[in-house]
């Protein structure tokens, strides 16, 4: 079953790309800008990704575990949640970003609750993406917005840590957790 699906996950790609490249050569448009975005989302790939695991790098370094646990473990207030809200609203890059980093809390203590809570609150209250929407929806729409979307958010990821039954990496028993 695993060398099935190494087959499937470089089959797929390589049949875009070669879709992509006869399409371009035969003249069909659709292939030419299948191949400009492709070139498009790579480039803009190529420029991020560096960067952010520079710096998570140096986050997982330089932060120490317990600072992680004290204020994102098991034993977390309110406060945490404000914390996390802020620290989403610098992530610039969307899911490239907030999926690594997400990670590094994990495995430094964050309880899941508030993984699954970071992860929401960098869908949503991303500063540039803010001032985008204020601008051209209003102020009003954006506040309200903000109102009904953090406190499901804060709802959902309870929830799902519930569902799961998962408290984070600190209670995983055999797990390498830093």
């Amino acid at each position: 079953m695993k060398k099935q699906n190494d087959l499937i996950s470089y089959l797929i790609p390589a049949l875009i790309i070669g879709f992509s490249l006869g399409a371009r050569l035969g003249g069909f448009e659709l292939g030419e800008r299948l191949l400009g975005n492709l070139g498009q989302y790579l480039k803009t790939l190529l420029l991020l990704l560096p960067p952010v695991f520079i710096l998570i790098g140096l986050f997982e370094v330089w932060v120490p575990r317990r600072t992680i646990e004290k204020h994102f473990g098991s034993s977390h207030g309110m406060g945490a949640w404000f914390w996390l809200m802020l620290l989403s609203a610098t992530i610039v890059g969307g899911l490239y970003v907030s999926l690594p980093l997400a990670y590094a809390l994990y495995q430094k203590g964050t309880r899941l609750r508030l993984v699954y809570g970071f992860l929401g609150f960098s869908t949503i209250c991303r500063i540039p993406m803010t001032f985008f929407e204020a601008s051209f929806l209003g102020l009003k729409f954006t506040l309200i917005r903000y109102a009904i979307a953090l406190p499901l958010v804060i709802i959902s990821a309870i929830l799902i840590e519930r569902m799961t039954g998962e408290r984070g990496c600190e209670e995983k028993k055999g797990r390498k957790c830093d």
